[in-house]
């Protein structure tokens, strides 16, 4: 397989990965192999930037809010962290950061603190009372929690000082070892499920509709971050901490300043000899850089900050037997296998399932039916299978046979040559379009109310709906005397439909399901071409001039619209009124908003990441070459053949110090 192919695959896994674990809170596999699988991604695309889509697993922040919770925008995104496995990754992690700010010297020095594993959630103090609390969600939109965060008496409801206008505080619930027994304890008495750990105790906790039930709950607080450190006053994150305690906020006492990166690798080995001496779960350690006029220079990624990164302890392994695998089928055709497992806890959690990826997993790790294997993971719930244990074996285990036929349909599956996933490829496979069916109401597309996973299975199920713009055509006398229906039910679900019926371009364009194009992308695409008529006609050259978007996604629009079947389903879609809503061009001027950049050569005092960043930081864009739209070559020390090609085009060239004179450094 060559690495191409298998970014593609990996794309796949993780996106679909991430729609578990954040918006279905059905993960399939363990946290320990989410990871690996991500590190693989970042690991190919660093070798071939090039193939980087907008809509990449490494370029996104996974998670929605829930439908059962009121949202809650935050000001600034809570952003996810890159990953580090070893003592190797956190130099890389350092070079990184000297390449990025051009520093020849060891003057970085960082704060280590130890990562909680439980659910990080946003305060929000007005004049020093706390007037709103919410989760991550997807990083921009969370869940608000406010009254449930009031019952947790470790967040204090009033600051020391009043006279702070507004701070954000950012901190990890979590609920210590001690409390998951005793709580585990009262629901064993109750005859109530038990929570498998103490993370899933704090989430659940959390997210009761009730907040007397959460009052109930044995929950704790550590506050680890504000939104935004320029308005603390304070310089670094050491000096942050010091002041959030002088607040009233609990601070973890195991952080640790660490003059250099040696530090934070001999802080990592501390602390995973004294994780299990702690009164609550770590699952590692989080390193970041101090100083805060250098993380504003750093800057953030599509998903992660460059200054910060999360350090994970090694895996936890137990041994169990495959006792079946089933194959689902996905809405893009993907036949997954998933392996049903003889129960076993794995540190402290009881697994039974674990998704084998594909064929290939199957063979590359010759898994069988019946075969005692090491499973591991690392913080989650569902495992990943490592190995089979061959001197287990007595001869009864059976090979696993991928079917040759969809489980749904019993149309012919294929594998292309360019996939490593097979596929039914039938595009009336009931599977398929119910899954498309079920994704387009979702929190993930138009977030339909009433019209749930459960509400859509059933209505398809009874052939009251066959694909897309039927859900527009529903009417009360279809569902207020289906069961589990009523009339309140049904007027919510019409109220829902009607609301649905004028969504945003990009929240349309990415609930629609087409392959390589996510929430990013399909904010691209809005912004770009400003309305859909401009969307469904444009060409693949149109949109590679577009940064940001590569060529897989581009090929894949294109062959989405240009379907005559989907041309028919959008006639069909303004024939029920629906109307996406054209985006409107910002009228906010900066001081870069008609500029379009391109670099060339060797930049002496800006790394080229950085002057890109604030390029777009001031309004501006960056081209993938000499195109039509390019305004501004900036040329540092010996330039390529783009300097040719831009004054053969006419184009303003700048040197470095003649760009920095546009615009004052951060």
């Amino acid at each position: 397989m060559d690495s191409k192919q298998r970014l593609t695959e990996l794309q796949q896994l993780l996106t679909e990965h991430s729609s578990n674990y954040y918006v279905l809170d059905n993960p399939q596999i363990s946290d320990g192999e989410y990871d690996k699988l991500f590190q693989e991604l970042l690991e190919i695309e660093k070798l071939h930037p090039q193939w980087i889509t907008a809509d990449s697993p490494s370029q996104r922040v996974g998670g929605e809010a829930l439908e059962s919770f009121g949202q809650v925008e935050h000001r600034i995104p809570m952003l996810s962290l890159e990953n580090a496995f070893s003592d190797q990754d956190l130099y890389d992690f350092e070079d990184r950061l000297k390449r990025y700010l051009l520093l020849e010297d060891n003057s970085l020095t960082y704060m280590a603190e130890p990562k909680l594993d439980g659910l990080a959630v946003e305060l929000v103090y007005e004049n020093g009372t706390l007037i709103q609390g919410s989760t991550r969600g997807n990083g921009k939109v969370g869940e608000d929690i406010t009254a449930q965060l009031r019952t947790v008496s470790a967040i204090p409801l009033q600051l020391t000082q009043t006279d702070i206008p507004l701070i954000e505080v950012r901190g990890e619930v979590f609920m210590n070892r001690h409390g998951l027994e005793t709580l585990n304890r009262r629901r064993a008495e109750a005859g109530e499920d038990l929570f498998a750990n103490p993370r899933n105790a704090a989430a659940g906790s959390l997210r009761q509709l009730d907040p007397a039930v959460t009052a109930k709950r044995p929950l704790d607080f550590f506050v680890y971050a504000v939104a935004d450190p320029k308005g603390s006053g304070c310089s670094s994150q050491r000096e942050l901490f010091r002041f959030l305690e002088t607040l009233g906020l609990p601070v973890n006492k195991h952080i640790f300043f660490c003059a250099d990166i040696k530090s934070a690798i001999a802080r990592f080995a501390e602390l995973s000899t004294l994780r299990q001496e702690l009164s609550y779960e770590i699952d590692g350690m989080v390193v970041k850089v101090d100083e805060f006029s250098l993380q504003s220079r750093l800057g953030v990624k599509a998903r992660a900050p460059r200054w910060a990164i999360a350090c994970k302890f090694p895996a936890i392994q137990a041994t169990t037997q495959i006792n079946d695998v089933i194959f689902q089928v996905g809405r893009t055709g993907a036949v997954t296998p998933v392996a049903l497992l003889e129960p076993v806890d794995v540190g402290g959690v009881l697994v039974s399932r674990a998704t084998l990826h594909n064929g290939d997993e199957i063979l590359r790790k010759d898994l069988r039916l019946g075969d005692t294997v090491v499973v591991q993971r690392a913080g989650d719930v569902i495992p990943e299978i490592v190995k089979p244990l061959l001197e287990k074996r007595n001869g009864n285990e059976v090979t696993i046979q991928f079917p040759d036929s969809c489980p749904v349909c019993a149309h012919p599956l294929q594998k292309l040559q360019e996939e490593v996933v097979t596929r039914c490829v039938n595009p009336h496979c009931p599977a398929q379009r119910l899954q498309t069916m079920v994704h387009f109401c979702s929190k993930a597309g138009l977030d339909i109310e009433g019209l749930g996973k459960k509400s859509v299975e059933q209505l398809f199920d009874l052939q009251l709906i066959h694909d897309l713009p039927d859900i527009f055509l529903l009417k009360m006398e279809d569902v207020e005397n289906l069961d589990g229906w009523g009339q309140k039910s049904a007027e919510n679900m019409l109220r829902g439909i009607a609301a649905a019926k004028t969504p945003s371009l990009a929240r349309f364009l990415a609930a629609l399901g087409i392959r390589y194009v996510g929430e990013v992308t399909a904010t691209l695409l809005e912004n770009t071409f400003l309305s859909l008529a401009k969307v469904l006609y444009v060409s693949k050259d149109i949109l590679l001039e577009v940064d940001g978007l590569g060529e897989q996604a581009a090929n894949s629009i294109v062959e989405y619209f240009s379907d005559p079947a989907v041309q028919k389903m959008f006639i069909r879609f303004a024939d029920a009124g629906l109307v996406p809503q054209v985006a409107e061009k910002r009228t906010g001027k900066q001081l870069l908003s008609d500029e379009v950049f391109l670099f060339t050569g060797s930049l002496q005092k800006l790394s080229r990441s950085e002057a890109k960043k604030l390029v777009k930081e001031h309004g501006g864009q960056i081209a993938s070459g000499i195109t039509k739209k390019l305004t501004c070559l900036v040329v540092g020390e010996k330039p390529g053949s783009k300097l040719k090609k831009a004054e053969e085009k006419g184009k303003k060239i700048l040197t470095e110090d003649a760009f920095l004179q546009l615009l004052p450094l951060p």
